[in-house]
């Protein structure tokens, strides 16, 4: 991977519960919505990548090893789910960026630990990140 290595922690207060914060980054349909213009695509048990619906009527947590992909032109992440709990959940990173993202959360705040290899801006991409959850999370 080329680039250089980065890192950020960021932390914002937001005027939701830890549950509403938790299902926004915990429900592949609720990740897809907030993280839009990305483009977010679930992979299926057996590999393939699937588009994940929006409109699905099954509500839908991440496990541990679930893989997805986000991209936003020609910038693209692969996402493993390495850690969740109550009140975090950390990704592994491939693609565009090599490294971590790491999201923990409580009542009225969140924040964001992202490290990794990138000739990408993380910095500005995490916070614009947390300003789109921030907004969405105002919203619904």
């Amino acid at each position: 991977m080329f680039g250089t290595y980065q890192h950020s922690d960021l932390r914002i207060e937001i005027e939701a519960s830890a549950d509403k914060i938790s299902e926004s980054l915990t429900e592949p349909e609720r990740l897809k919505q907030w993280l839009w213009p990305q483009q977010v695509k679930f992979s299926s048990g057996n590999g393939e990548v699937n588009n994940w619906s929006a409109s699905s009527t099954s509500v839908g947590k991440l496990s541990v090893g679930q893989e997805f992909e986000s991209a936003l032109g020609l910038a693209k992440i692969g996402h493993r789910v390495e850690q969740i709990s109550p009140y975090g959940v950390r990704f592994l990173l491939s693609g565009s960026i090599d490294g971590f993202h790491e999201w923990q959360w409580g009542d009225g705040w969140v924040q964001s630990r992202l490290e990794g290899i990138s000739l990408l801006p993380l910095n500005l991409g995490q916070t614009l990140s947390l300003l789109r959850l921030k907004q969405y999370l105002q919203q619904s």
